[in-house]
């Protein structure tokens, strides 16, 4: 059974108005920043809308959608979720992935012990680390060369190789 691609692709949360002129300030949830551009469509409650402008501050970005002229309005949007279209998609190199495509990935070892399935990823600047739930419990693997060791869409499968230690030093209970 294959992973789907949404149709639809969150990169951004609405965080509220900025200033009175109908500008907004979104937290960023995409490593494409320049989708905040000028010009660039996006869509918000799956309604396409125009970036008249982007900048960036402090980590944000605060853009001003066309049709939003007013602090009323900016209000309405806090919260909503800026999204693009699959068919925008960037192509990524080879081994790198879309987050949507690694969450929902059922995670086995090389050995074939199954350990649960990925359920939320960590960014970080050093790597990514993959949140997996599963009959142990939570267990969180990151995302380097030495632990994961094949990816496969379409089966929806990840396999790693834990170095040691690795399952019981990162494995938290639940209750």
């Amino acid at each position: 059974m294959g992973t789907t691609e949404p149709e639809y692709i969150t990169i951004g949360q609405v965080l509220g108005p900025w200033g009175n002129k109908g500008k907004v300030k979104v937290k960023a949830t995409t490593d494409f920043p320049q989708r905040f551009a000028p010009s660039s469509q996006v869509y918000i409650n799956r309604q396409p809308v125009t970036i008249d402008s982007g900048e960036w501050h402090k980590g944000r970005v605060i853009i001003k959608i066309s049709t939003v002229d007013s602090i009323e309005e900016t209000r309405k949007l806090r919260g909503q979720t800026i999204e693009i279209h699959r068919s925008q998609l960037k192509p990524l190199p080879e081994g790198h992935y879309y987050l949507f495509q690694i969450i929902g990935l059922m995670v086995s070892t090389t050995q074939g012990e199954p350990l649960g399935k990925i359920t939320e990823v960590f960014t970080t600047e050093g790597n990514d680390t993959y949140v997996v739930n599963g009959d142990r419990g939570e267990i969180l693997i990151p995302a380097i060369e030495d632990v994961v060791k094949s990816i496969d869409l379409e089966q929806g499968r990840m396999v790693i190789d834990p170095i040691e230690g690795l399952l019981s030093l990162n494995q938290k209970a639940t209750d």
